[in-house]
């Protein structure tokens, strides 16, 4: 009997997460496009990508000057979270079928490691930086090219996307700070915009969910560092690296 009701146990488990996948399928799905004008508006990011078919904005409260969350959000490792490589390894599975090895190579910084990949720096404060690239997400080898900011904003080559995201930090006091990521996307033409919404719909829970998992490792080493009195400078390491967050 208790292994008839773990069977079934698992069971219900197992169909209530198909169930939950499907819907958030469906609802990105749906929310395709659906981008409002008005919402949490961007004059940096209209000057490389004003009119996107994605765009996911993610915020987090720190209890931190914006000059000690930022440096650790910009240089973060990714990695140093569990959950995190789970998501990588996972997407990295039918490589791994195809008989290619996964390992892990180049920087670990965030920004530093994006560069690596083939994205272009497209602006850079002390409290933000903007990252781009045009690519085809929807291939199993996906290549990022990068372009010179003054041309980014009029790139419409058909068959690519176009992506930019943001990591910030917005000052709300002298001892808080807002930790902000965006991300925008459009196509360059319908038949990509197709592809990349096919894309989208299952994909993108695990890129949000990344978000989800950074901030809060951004958070916990800024308001520790912010209460030992620690400066950018002493805290050179990306967020969790140096010590656990």
């Amino acid at each position: 009997m208790t292994t008839v009701r773990v069977v079934r146990g698992a069971a219900a488990m197992a169909g209530a997460g198909v169930l939950a996948a499907g819907a958030y399928v469906t609802v990105a799905w749906a929310r395709y496009g659906h981008v409002h004008p008005d919402r949490h508006p961007d004059e940096l990011l209209d000057r490389f990508l004003p009119d996107p078919d994605v765009d996911e904005y993610h915020t987090l409260k720190v209890r931190a000057p914006a000059e000690v969350t930022f440096p650790l959000a910009r240089d973060m490792d990714l990695m140093q979270s569990p959950p995190v490589r789970a998501i990588f390894w996972l997407r990295a599975i039918p490589a791994m079928l195809r008989g290619e090895p996964y390992r892990r190579e180049g920087p670990h910084g965030l920004l530093d490691e994006t560069l690596a990949m083939g994205w272009g720096l497209l602006a850079a404060t002390d409290r933000r930086i903007v990252v781009g690239a045009y690519t085809q997400p929807w291939h199993q080898d996906v290549t990022f090219h990068a372009l010179p900011p003054e041309e980014f904003a009029g790139f419409n080559q058909p068959g690519y996307v176009k992506i930019v995201w943001t990591m910030g930090a917005e000052p709300l006091g002298a001892n808080e700070s807002m930790v902000v990521t965006r991300t925008r996307v459009t196509a360059t033409d319908p038949e990509s915009r197709v592809r990349f919404r096919r894309y989208w719909a299952p994909m993108s829970s695990g890129i949000i969910l990344i978000r989800y998992l950074a901030l809060p490792r951004v958070k916990a080493q800024a308001e520790r560092n912010a209460r030992i009195g620690a400066t950018p400078a002493a805290a050179t390491g990306p967020a969790g690296r140096d010590s656990p967050a």
